[in-house]
């Protein structure tokens, strides 16, 4: 097929690249990102992010799956095990904040990079509503517990356009987000810390779950392990790959880590490993508590520690888990998604005001606070259960561009530096692809594809009328990718 004249260039600055040794903020003398980060902490932030998806999941993908959920959880790990070694060798070459995009910019160019940074503000913006709406939640079954109990309408979030006056607003969802932003506006050594203690907290409670159910498991619970069949483990599998949505965070704080080449590939391949092997045993330990037939989709862990004895420490300790688990989700979803802004509007792919780093926190205090007020609004008014479908269709395509990258960088770049080289990695970046585009493209219903592809026509304009006309590569002639000796050359 022959390319008209007038369009190479328009295709040219769309399939335009960054080099992958990017200039740092440091280097052109403005105000930087803090660089505090070891790997504990960038494991801790991953599973902050993850651990809570398991209060959400375990009940969904037992319903389905019967105690076959136990292998739909080890699918799920595996799958993301392809993904993690792509993004940590990816990460290792390009340790600037920004994940998926950053890495999308560097080898597939602009518009590409665009659309999957896009698509990663479903992951990290519209997920952390509904999380503040179980935390409010599980902090409502707490107070509950001790008398406390809120009127009518400040308990959860019911609009209704027919009846204004007959509306719910979920206070305390709003108010948790507000304040989890103020946190993460200070600075990210202070939000980082307060994660780890929510990370160990949740973990504790974990493991007061397991001792607590262990003697009241039931053997004969596993006797018919695939009650739905096989196929209904795959069905399970990507229903719970939620609950491993997160250990990509990991690479947006690589700007805030003190050795990122080596700290994020530990930090992102640990906190999945970890928090894959805490998923199989709390889905082995529930379906072994609670007939999977009776398991209750919202709360199968509460239930399942309700039926062990009922005992109130236990029961109080598996809550603050939950209530633990919520907030770091929503901490670090919060932490990603003003990192994201923050590198497309350095880009400037956005108005460089969103980029703008407070001088005395060292954190885009200011966009943090403007996504704050936007998510807040949307956990205290709308119910986005639905909308949490848009999050696996987003990260899906995000994880694919990742692959699909480190594929076409062996060839493009074979000789650039890599800190961290992923084994095997064609067939590795392969396996990834295919296994997420068959999430994907099997997973996920129609309705789920429609709405994508309105947000990625808005996206589409945006980028058209701002991002294609500002970008720092407007104007700048072409360039090898990079050296053979890993150092990026001259922008494209």
């Amino acid at each position: 097929m022959r390319i008209r004249p007038g369009l190479r260039p328009l295709l040219k600055r769309l399939s335009a690249v960054q080099p992958l040794s990017r200039i740092r903020p440091e280097e052109e003398g403005g105000p930087s990102l803090r660089r505090v980060l070891g790997w504990p902490g960038l494991v801790a932030i991953g599973l902050g992010t993850m651990l809570g998806g398991i209060f959400t999941t375990i009940g969904v993908g037992t319903a389905v799956a019967g105690p076959g959920v136990i292998v739909a959880f080890v699918l799920s790990g595996s799958a993301c095990i392809f993904v993690a070694l792509c993004y940590a060798e990816f990460a290792s070459m390009v340790p600037v904040a920004g994940s998926a995009y950053t890495y999308a910019y560097a080898t597939l160019g602009e518009f590409v990079a665009w659309i999957i940074g896009w698509d990663l503000i479903l992951e990290y913006g519209i997920s952390a509503a509904p999380v503040a709406s179980s935390f409010s939640g599980y902090l409502q079954e707490l107070m509950s517990s001790v008398g406390v109990q809120l009127p009518a309408w400040a308990r959860n979030a019911q609009l209704n356009a027919h009846d204004i006056a007959g509306s719910h607003v979920d206070v305390i969802a709003a108010l948790v987000v507000l304040a989890i932003s103020v946190l993460l506006a200070i600075g990210i050594k202070e939000s980082a810390g307060a994660n780890s203690a929510f990370v160990w907290l949740q973990i504790f409670a974990f493991a007061i779950f397991v001792m607590g159910c262990w003697s009241f498991i039931h053997p004969d619970h596993f006797v018919r392990f695939a009650p739905n069949g096989a196929h209904s483990i795959i069905k399970s599998a990507a229903l719970v790959f939620f609950a491993y949505i997160g250990f990509d965070t990991v690479t947006v704080a690589s700007e805030e880590s003190v050795n990122p080449q080596r700290d994020v590939p530990i930090g992102v391949i640990g906190s999945l490993v970890i928090g894959g092997i805490l998923y199989v045993i709390i889905a082995a330990v529930t379906v072994g508590v609670v007939p999977w037939q009776h398991v209750d989709s919202n709360s199968a862990m509460s239930q399942a520690i309700r039926l062990a004895g009922n005992n109130h420490f236990f029961v109080t300790i598996v809550t603050l888990g939950a209530i633990a688990g919520t907030t770091s989700v929503m901490l670090t979803s919060l932490l990603g998604q003003s990192r994201i802004f923050y590198v497309m509007a350095r880009d400037r792919l956005l108005p460089p005001a969103v980029a703008a780093v407070h001088p005395r926190f060292h954190t885009p205090a200011r966009m943090t606070m403007i996504t704050a007020v936007v998510v807040a609004v949307l956990a205290a008014i709308v119910p986005l259960e639905k909308l949490l479908e848009l999050v696996n269709i987003g990260t899906l395509s995000a994880f694919s561009i990742v692959c699909l990258g480190v594929f076409v960088l062996r060839f493009v770049a074979p000789d650039a530096a890599r800190p961290f080289k992923a084994p095997f990695g064609l067939g590795v970046s392969m396996v990834g692809l295919i296994l997420c585009l068959l999430m994907t493209f099997g997973g996920l219903a129609l309705v789920t594809w429609v709405r994508f592809i309105v947000w990625f026509a808005a996206g589409v304009v945006i980028y058209a009328t701002y991002g294609y006309r500002h970008s720092l590569l407007r104007g700048v002639r072409s360039a090898p990718l990079v050296s053979t000796s890993g150092e990026g050359l001259e922008r494209n």
